[in-house]
């Protein structure tokens, strides 16, 4: 915990937000309890129907309004980041909610570490988590911190990268340096952005102990449309995708979770592991190839249709990323 001859940083906790719902209060009261206390606390909202804005005013956060055709993850990240008067930027989302009142500290504390660019905290299932989405969550989120940095891609390849901004802390001359997030981006930002800090020299931490509760019981097609988006990313950043072929996660995931249904007898699960695993990997397929689609097609694929059409606007009809 910080001690009375430290000086805490000055955070900007930055929250996105849509339709967030009855959630919105627990979490800002969550993240304005926590020993080390933001600096302030950033909501911008996409044009939510629900009252979202309203409420987190109340609550004390700073919010901004964007339309819904502006949103884009890269981009509505970045404005919220430069309307940020903190010297370190948390990044969260609407649905993920600090598993205690130490998070922002365990979360910012590596960046103590001006080798480290950036942490980012552990994801712990809901309870009412299926146990394919609890596997997932352990598997990708474990209990032991981790550093990587450039050395690691001739073993990780593409896991050298992985970073999360469901909660991710970075400090704000390295976001400025690295470029901010790229825009248009209709997936995987937060990676891209780690992506720049270890190829510039940076270190990433995976900080352990900054635990957020935050899961996903996505449908068949949810998980299609998911990978297809992550697909189309990769492919359209050719930078990162190049590592892509080291380390083979996802398959390393699937026999993860096998060999754990296998154990627990939980044999009835196997076929859903199968049809999901199955629907990933025909839409990140699908993505990766998806300059040989008709654009509707492509568009009804997507999770994020509406972003999907900004990044086909600004590209003059293929979707490029930078």
């Amino acid at each position: 915990m910080p001690t009375n001859d430290t000086v805490s940083p000055r955070i900007s906790v930055i929250i996105p937000t849509y339709n967030a719902g009855s959630g919105l209060r627990g979490l800002l009261a969550r993240l304005q309890g926590q020993t080390l206390q933001p600096y302030e606390i950033i909501v911008v909202d996409s044009s939510s129907s629900d009252g979202t804005a309203e409420t987190a005013r109340q609550c004390g956060a700073r919010v901004f309004t964007v339309l819904q055709s502006e949103f884009d993850h890269g981009g509505t990240r970045n404005y919220a980041a430069g309307l940020a008067g903190g010297d370190i930027l948390v990044f969260m989302t609407q649905d993920a909610m600090p598993a205690d009142s130490s998070m922002l500290f365990e979360l910012t504390r590596p960046l103590q570490d001006e080798k480290v660019a950036c942490s980012y905290g552990r994801q712990l299932a809901r309870a009412d988590a299926t146990i394919l989405e609890r596997m997932m969550r352990e598997y990708n989120y474990p209990d032991i911190a981790a550093s990587k940095d450039k050395s690691d891609l001739p073993k990780l390849g593409i896991k050298t990268f992985f970073c999360s901004n469901v909660c991710a802390a970075i400090r704000k001359e390295a976001f400025v340096e690295a470029g901010r997030f790229p825009e248009p981006v209709i997936f995987n930002e937060d990676l891209f952005l780690a992506a720049k800090c270890i190829l510039q020299g940076y270190t990433v931490i995976y900080a352990a102990q900054a635990q957020v509760i935050h899961s996903h019981n996505y449908s068949l097609m949810q998980q299609f449309r998911r990978f297809f988006d992550n697909g189309v990313s990769m492919r359209n950043n050719d930078w990162v995708f190049q590592y892509s072929a080291v380390g083979k996660e996802g398959m390393k995931l699937i026999r993860n979770q096998l060999k754990s249904l296998h154990q627990q007898r939980l044999w009835l699960w196997m076929p859903r592991l199968i049809a999901e695993s199955g629907m990933k990997f025909i839409g990140y397929q699908l993505g990766k190839r998806h300059r040989k689609l008709p654009n509707a097609l492509c568009v009804k694929f997507s999770m994020h249709p509406r972003i999907w059409s900004k990044i086909t606007a600004m590209t003059g009809g293929a979707a490029r990323e930078q």
